[in-house]
């Protein structure tokens, strides 16, 4: 077996990955609005199912932030029933595109985008849990909420924030002790500092409600898919195959960076994850992406091969099985806590004042598409993101320059050079219109290497308003 030569490193690693994992599949369970143990099942899966596929050698799946706000709406708009038929398809969807060898194409994605996202996530992420971290129920959007926050201190249970405010430190200071004591991720102490605090000190606070992951399991009936007749869950289930499929690619690519051993097949990796979230859907639990968090644990921690990620999931699995009742201690306050460091951990600052400095028109893309998801909501404001990426671009290559050369017999030869588009119509009129009056023209359109319909039109008009213009060298424009 191919795994027995590096059975200790992949143990050791997955013990690691296991404990990072397990407060996060439960506080991103929490903040989408489902049972807890549905973030547990789609971790189990994550390791159990998606970890036995060669797309990604060190990836590791689960329920992650990033799908949280998109899950919350979905859940909200049409039942805690209808999740599962939308991550079931969502999964086909992935399948499909994996086999069709789409895997590839999610690099070209613009990054200014998917940082965009990331960061309205994020903001997204945060609004939310500053009212579970205080123990109040949240306004409806997100702008509601974050117009809401001035009024928020006078609302909130400190004993609560406290808490969650506690656990913030502990992860934050967690960084600075020794590298052998950080092999226990900062997350997990956090939390169980927070919840030793809590029992020791017997606080009422909001604990975790858990009923036990094999009664959690709900897979969906056949009166749930007819959710799909709605236009509004389709756009969710592509937004989750989507989002879900760009996240974990992007997170593969990051991963590859940090170890030297084989490189992702992102269509192999597509379709694994399409498999795991199919599976999930099944089950009637969360959504699945890889997680770059829990990804690069498994690479520091010294997994050598696919076997830490598939033992990572049986870690889970026993642990849920076996000792549900430590959750129910947990207070709710804690993950919140967990999930505001995870928010403000997505927020690119330090990208952004890069960009600016050096690629001012990404960083507005970047800005722009937070903005979006902000106002609207995940999968609205990606498109308005990719819209904007597509007119930067557009706007980027369409340069058109216009050059005139006096030739022999008192004519003038206007040569246009570039790509002529609509984008750039007004500057090439302009230039065109501002020819000495009466004088012969000869339009020499050969060195361009775009012609659109529209410029070629108003090219025409402009002949033909003219009167003596004469067009040479149309035949090499593409």
């Amino acid at each position: 077996m191919p795994w027995a030569g590096t059975f200790r490193e992949d143990f050791g690693a997955s013990v690691v990955v296991a404990l990072v994992a397990l407060p996060l599949c439960v506080g991103v369970a929490v903040a989408s609005g489902v049972p807890a143990e549905w973030g547990i099942v789609t971790g189990v899966v994550g390791g159990l199912v998606t970890g036995w596929f060669r797309g990604s050698a060190l990836q590791v799946s689960g329920p992650a932030a990033g799908l949280t706000v998109l899950v919350y709406e979905a859940v909200t708009t049409h039942g805690l029933a209808a999740l599962g038929v939308l991550v079931l398809v969502a999964g086909m969807l992935q399948v499909g595109m994996g086999v069709l060898r789409l895997g590839r194409w999610f690099r070209a994605i613009s990054v200014a985008v998917v940082q965009g996202m990331l960061a309205g996530i994020g903001l997204v992420l945060i609004a939310g849990q500053l009212y579970a971290v205080g123990g109040v129920r949240a306004p409806g959007g997100t702008l509601e909420k974050l117009g809401a926050v001035p009024g928020l201190a006078g609302q909130a249970d400190w004993t609560a924030v406290a808490l969650g405010a506690g656990t913030i430190a502990v992860i934050v200071g967690w960084r600075r002790m020794p590298a052998r004591l950080r092999l226990v991720p900062g997350a997990l102490v956090g939390v169980v500092a927070a919840t030793a605090v809590c029992l020791g000190l017997g606080l009422p606070v909001e604990k975790v409600r858990v009923e036990g992951v094999v009664e959690a399991v709900a897979p969906p009936g056949w009166g749930a898919f007819g959710v799909l007749a709605s236009a509004g869950a389709c756009g969710t289930v592509i937004a989750l195959a989507l989002i879900a499929s760009a996240e974990t690619l992007f997170s593969a690519a990051a991963v590859d960076r940090m170890h030297d051993g084989p490189r992702t097949h992102y269509d192999r990796e597509l379709v694994a994850q399409g498999v795991g979230n199919t599976v999930c859907g099944l089950l009637g639990s969360l959504p699945m992406t890889a997680v770059i968090v829990r990804s690069a644990a498994n690479v520091e921690a010294g997994a050598r091969t696919r076997a830490a990620r598939v033992m990572h999931g049986a870690w889970l699995l026993l642990f849920a099985v076996a000792l549900p009742q430590l959750l129910a201690v947990v207070p709710l306050a804690a993950l919140a806590g967990v999930l505001l460091h995870a928010g403000w951990k997505l927020l690119p600052g330090r990208a952004v004042a890069a960009l600016w400095r050096t690629h001012r028109g990404e960083a507005v893309v970047l800005v722009a598409t937070a903005a979006a998801i902000v106002a609207t909501n995940l999968f609205e404001g990606v498109l308005v993101g990719l819209g904007i990426a597509i007119a930067k671009a557009a706007w980027e290559t369409s340069h058109v320059q216009v050059e005139q050369v006096a030739e022999e017999g008192g004519e003038l030869c206007v040569r246009v050079l570039g790509n002529a588009s609509f984008l750039r119509l007004p500057k090439l009129l302009d230039a065109l219109d501002a020819l000495p009056a009466g004088q012969p023209v000869r339009l020499d359109l050969s060195g361009l290497r775009h012609l659109d319909h529209a410029c070629l039109t108003a090219l025409h008009g402009w002949e033909a308003g003219r009167g003596r213009a004469a067009v040479a060298g149309r035949e090499g424009v593409g």
